[in-house]
């Protein structure tokens, strides 16, 4: 019987320690998990589940990653095959059966995220524009909006450098001066919009056991590139990737093969926005010099993705 201990980032955990931890399950091998506060809903399956870390740690050998089958998200041979991983013994929880409710209501689920990258400023984020003309349209389609975007300063889970930086250096909030109304955050957005709730609106105990209910009841995903969007891809359905730097611009990241087609099946679709000022490596992808975000073509997938 074996024991995972793991504090790594949140998306490494998603993709290394739980589909392991439930392979294990299913084979009958798999006798406690300890792990960071907040993720005891995610190990649904273990009946030892010991929320021990109070924060994450970016550095994968000090996180438990390497007592693991695959110890690198990006994949065991990522200059060669990205994001493609050692199979045989990683078998993700069925998240939409387990937490999912028979309910007609259409929902489509937008997580955002305003955290420093590294050190550097954040520009994978979606601003306020962008967040109501997403909002405007899905809606006008007939469609339910939950909103989530998480402070870091949540007491439910633990968080990791990037995250604890990004509070002491005051990337708090997502704001813009909008007319008739004034300076707003995008967290007060969803307060002026018909058929838009803001995630924590909902949650009522556990965030994280709430977000996998309300996620597991969605055919819809928006998200940007990262923990979030590895989430989102574990549900089924259709998940839309805003992606602006980093290995996930390698080709044929997001293939047939990559981990993220492999958590649930869903339809994964990655929209570009390499923004020149952030990458030294583009993958001959086409750059943006603007030195800010352009999601044109992120509205125009959404489009013509859910109708």
């Amino acid at each position: 019987m074996e024991t995972i201990k793991i504090n790594s980032e949140f998306a490494s955990e998603m993709v290394c320690a739980i589909p392991y931890a439930h392979w294990l399950h299913k084979q009958g091998k798999l006798k406690k998990v300890i792990t960071s506060k907040g993720m005891k809903p995610f190990y649904y399956f273990c009946d030892d589940v010991r929320e021990e870390f109070t924060q994450r740690t970016i550095d994968n050998s000090a996180a438990g990653l390497d007592e693991l089958p695959n110890n690198w998200i990006h994949g065991i041979n990522p200059g060669v095959e990205p994001a493609v991983l050692n199979y045989d013994e990683w078998t993700p929880p069925p998240y939409k059966e387990h937490y999912g409710l028979d309910v007609d209501k259409k929902s489509v689920f937008i997580s955002n995220k305003y955290n420093l990258e590294h050190g550097e400023e954040p520009y994978g984020f979606f601003d306020i524009q962008c967040l109501y003309d997403m909002f405007s349209y899905i809606t006008s389609c007939g469609y339910d909006v939950i909103y989530k975007r998480a402070t870091n300063r949540e007491e439910e889970f633990a968080i990791d450098q990037n995250e604890m930086n990004s509070i002491y250096q005051g990337f708090d909030d997502i704001r813009a001066n909008v007319e008739g109304i004034g300076v707003i955050t995008d967290r007060d957005l969803p307060k002026y919009m018909e058929g838009v709730t803001l995630f924590d609106d909902l949650v009522q105990d556990n965030y994280n056991e709430t977000q996998l209910k309300v996620m597991a009841n969605c055919d819809y995903f928006i998200s940007v590139c990262g923990g979030n969007s590895i989430l989102s891809s574990y549900f089924g359905g259709t998940m839309i990737s805003y992606v602006h730097k980093g290995k996930e611009l390698r080709p044929n990241y997001f293939g047939e093969n990559s981990y993220f087609r492999k958590l649930s099946g869903a339809k994964v679709i990655p929209v570009y926005d390499v923004i020149g000022k952030v990458n030294t490596e583009t993958y001959h992808h086409k750059v943006n010099e603007t030195g800010k975000q352009d999601y044109t073509r992120l509205l125009e997938v959404i489009k013509n993705e859910i109708n």
